[in-house]
């Protein structure tokens, strides 16, 4: 195996999903923000709450647009640069892939064409019902994706089927409400709520410290403060629901996010800075306790350190070894029985055994070494979990006392009179993406050296692409994704520049006519 060929294949992924992640979170939270105005628009009748939600929705269409094309080639990435992976698992991935496609070039395409072309041909109240169609299809379209990513992280309701060399599904509700998933899925639209709550903060404080569009700014800043406060709220909550899950099923990220190298005696405690090393930390600070309060909800129940991993690994890629000898006494002989009953008591490991191809293919005659070797490699960058953890915290954190802060003064009124919150609303623009990449790198690179957890390595998921291969189709999606953005980022300023003025005839309540800015200059 070319490990300069599968780092490089790792590398185009990850790039264009976190390219791709820029787009999604904005989408779940401005649907649902464009929901909430439209809705007071109903009640109330008033116009200015209807430019909101067609200029927020504006907005929303440029996003979304990006958001479809960079995850369509996203997508094709699993056939082209991870064909094994394709192959060993799509019996299981490929079905919740299949129908989030579906609802998101079908469902969401189909309220959103009704959302920009409806609101002269549909009544107010079918209008607002495609509005929150749009919100619960976004949704719905995320919660299928972490329902295959989940599944990635732990791999439940699926069996390796020795006959087809594949993994198949055997329960798929229990791949619907895989913990993970579901954990997963809450926290990640809940960050997603936060993102576009920020960006509102941050458009409506631009143009409040400009004197511009003053009736819309103050409105989408007190809708966005409220919406925002509480999805910050609940990314805390569910973030901690989302630990306690990875410490029952993922106890090696747990463990490298702590940079805990030995098992510590319950409760654990948090540790808040430390420089890790491949011998242990230097300069901790500690919280003592919480860890274990946070991870596993009691006062006596241990959290697993690094090197006892380790030592667990090491058992479970000799037991793969015996699961990997009975499937090649199945491939020779399918009707042994034998064979086939110590099959299914071990095929759990095989996915350890399968760690042993890094070293040598007859994976039967490992030395110790290179069981120990193998061992070592379940051990993820603990350096960069270490830290992309700590950054997300830190800025969710942040956006929680930013929320509140803006919470109370708008409900005094004052939101609009502090000019300090008005321009470190709009400095705090980019804060929830890099806390959200931050999050994504935690839960995507703290499943390596896994592409399926504890089923299938990375290393043995890449297709046979050659370095000339994947050198050209990287650069190629660099350039591509690149220019998205930036055509993106130059439409979003194009249309924020614009304003709102005309999306309406009228400009405020009072009926003054809408005079756009070009024409009065």
């Amino acid at each position: 195996m070319d490990f300069t060929v599968v780092d490089l294949a790792r590398l185009q992924f990850a790039a264009t999903a976190l390219y791709h992640f820029l787009f999604v979170p904005l989408t779940l939270g401005l649907s649902f923000l464009m929901a909430i105005m439209e809705s007071v628009y109903v009640m109330t009748g008033r116009e200015v709450w209807r430019r909101m939600t067609l200029f927020w929705g504006t907005l929303f269409g440029i996003n979304f647009a990006m958001g479809v094309a960079t995850g369509i080639v996203m997508e094709f990435q699993f056939g082209m640069n991870w064909s094994y992976y394709s192959h060993y698992v799509g019996d299981v991935f490929g079905a919740p892939l299949a129908i989030e496609g579906l609802m998101a070039f079908f469902l969401e395409a189909t309220f959103i064409g009704l959302f920009f072309f409806g609101w002269d041909r549909l009544s107010r109240a079918g209008h607002l019902a495609v509005t929150w169609l749009v919100a619960i299809g976004a949704n719905f379209s995320a919660l299928w994706i972490l329902i295959a990513n989940g599944w990635m992280q732990n791999p439940v309701g699926s069996v390796f089927n020795p006959d087809t060399m594949r993994m198949e599904v055997t329960d798929f509700m229990a791949v619907i409400f895989n913990p993970v998933a579901q954990a997963k899925f809450v926290h990640t639209v809940s960050a997603g709520y936060t993102t576009g709550a920020m960006f509102i903060m941050a458009i409506s404080a631009w143009f409040m410290l400009r004197g511009r569009h003053l009736d819309l700014a103050k409105r989408s800043m007190v809708v966005a403060a409220s919406f925002g406060l509480a999805s910050a709220l609940s990314v805390v909550v569910l973030g901690d629901e989302s630990g306690y899950v990875a410490t029952e099923h993922q106890k090696m990220k747990i463990a490298a996010m702590e940079a805990m190298w030995e098992t510590e005696p319950a409760p654990a405690g948090l540790t808040l800075f430390a420089l890790p090393g491949v011998d242990g930390n230097r300069y901790e600070v500690k919280i003592p306790w919480l860890l274990g309060l946070i991870t596993t909800r009691s006062l006596d129940t241990e959290v697993p350190g690094i090197r006892p991993l380790v030592d667990h690994a090491r058992e479970r890629i000799r037991t793969g070894m015996a699961a990997s000898a009975s499937l090649d006494a199945i491939r020779l002989n399918p009707q042994d029985q034998q064979a086939r009953q110590a099959f299914a008591i071990t095929w759990h490991d095989l996915g350890y055994a399968l760690l042993l191809k890094r070293y040598r293919d007859d994976i039967q005659n490992a030395t110790p070494e290179e069981i120990d070797r193998a061992a070592m490699d379940t051990i993820p960058d603990v350096a960069t979990l270490f830290w992309s953890f700590r950054i997300m915290v830190a800025l969710g954190l942040y956006m929680i006392v930013f929320f509140a802060t803006a919470f109370v003064l708008g409900s005094l009124h004052r939101l609009g009179n502090n000019r300090t919150l008005l321009k470190i609303a709009l400095f705090s623009l980019p804060v929830p993406w890099i806390a959200i990449e931050s999050g994504w790198i935690v839960a995507e690179y703290g499943r390596q050296p896994w592409a399926i957890e504890g089923v299938l390595p990375t290393f043995y998921a890449a297709s046979g692409l050659t370095l000339v291969d994947l050198s050209i189709s990287l650069a190629f999606f660099l350039l591509l994704y690149t220019v998205l953005l930036i055509v993106m980022v130059f439409l979003m300023l194009k249309t924020i520049k614009a304003g709102p003025g005309n999306y309406a005839m009228l400009d405020d309540e009072k009926g003054q006519p809408h005079v756009p800015s070009s024409v009065a200059a």
